[in-house]
């Protein structure tokens, strides 16, 4: 991803804590700021101006009835000693919104810890060809395994596509992983396609904005692919049985944690 360092490697013993939901970005993070070069890019195949009018429509519906973002689904398979997450949520922002969240995230932590689960340290554009974008992006990630605990570096290699909302990432450096890619794409959800559009069903989002008139808000849902497999000996169990349950219950505690973050936005916006 982006500037998400893979779902699903954040090993940290303290997930079951209560999570913050105003997480801060860090002084150091280089992806926090959007060049000028970069924002038009995205104005090449965005409405701005929708945009502006979806915030301003999330804003107003929040204060009356917040939206809830369930938990996300998570289904785990194993073939070949390469584990295979496959993962849907939603986000109550619109598509654009999520995408840029996923590929430049907040610097995440917990409450009550000290530490940052998540520290963005650089994001460098490799490679540009229209809405196609490469770049490499190297955040810290909190670790504890067994009795050692540190902040460990994650260094990755993304193919982002601006106007299809979509992604594909793979491992350049990653401690104890010998294998770590996947992709994820971002889908247009018609949240009051019944309530305005009554009995019609909008399948683009003209649709939507004729049918609403221009009233419809527009969430998100996110649907990923996530393969990974730890180093010998770390392959093998009991290693291997620890690594991937804390994979798992660290991937949710943090989409969970974006998931808040846009929360917050709205309520800000």
């Amino acid at each position: 991803m982006g500037g998400f360092p893979g779902f699903g490697v954040w090993m940290n013993q303290n997930t079951q804590q209560p999570l913050k939901t105003g997480s801060m970005r860090s002084e150091d993070d280089k992806s926090k700021s959007v060049s000028p070069k970069e924002s038009n890019n995205m104005e090449l195949y965005h409405d701005s101006e929708e945009e502006d009018k979806q915030i301003k429509l999330w804003n107003v519906a929040e204060r009356r009835h917040p939206w809830y973002d369930p938990p996300p689904k998570v289904k785990v398979t194993t073939k070949r000693g390469i584990c295979h997450m496959n993962i849907e949520f939603t986000l109550g922002v619109t598509p654009l919104a999520a995408f840029e969240n996923l590929r430049k995230p907040m610097s995440l932590s917990i409450d009550m810890s000290a530490r940052q689960l998540l520290k963005n340290k650089s994001r460098k554009l490799l490679k540009k060809d229209g809405p196609r974008e490469i770049v490499e992006t190297e955040n810290t990630v909190a670790f504890d395994f067994l009795w050692w605990s540190r902040a460990f570096p994650i260094k990755l290699i993304v193919d982002e596509n601006i106007k299809d909302l979509t992604a594909k990432y793979k491992k350049e450096k990653m401690m104890f992983m010998k294998v770590f890619e996947g992709s994820y794409k971002v889908e247009p959800i018609f949240v009051d396609s019944e309530r305005l559009c009554k009995h019609r069903l909008p399948k683009t989002r003209e649709e939507y904005k004729k049918c609403s008139g221009g009233q419809g808000k527009i969430a998100s849902k996110v649907i990923m692919n996530q393969y990974f497999q730890p180093f010998p000996p770390f392959n093998l169990p009991p290693f291997s049985w620890y690594i991937n349950r804390i994979t798992i219950r660290t991937t949710k505690t943090l989409l969970q944690m974006i998931q808040l973050s846009t929360a917050t936005f709205r309520e800000l916006s």
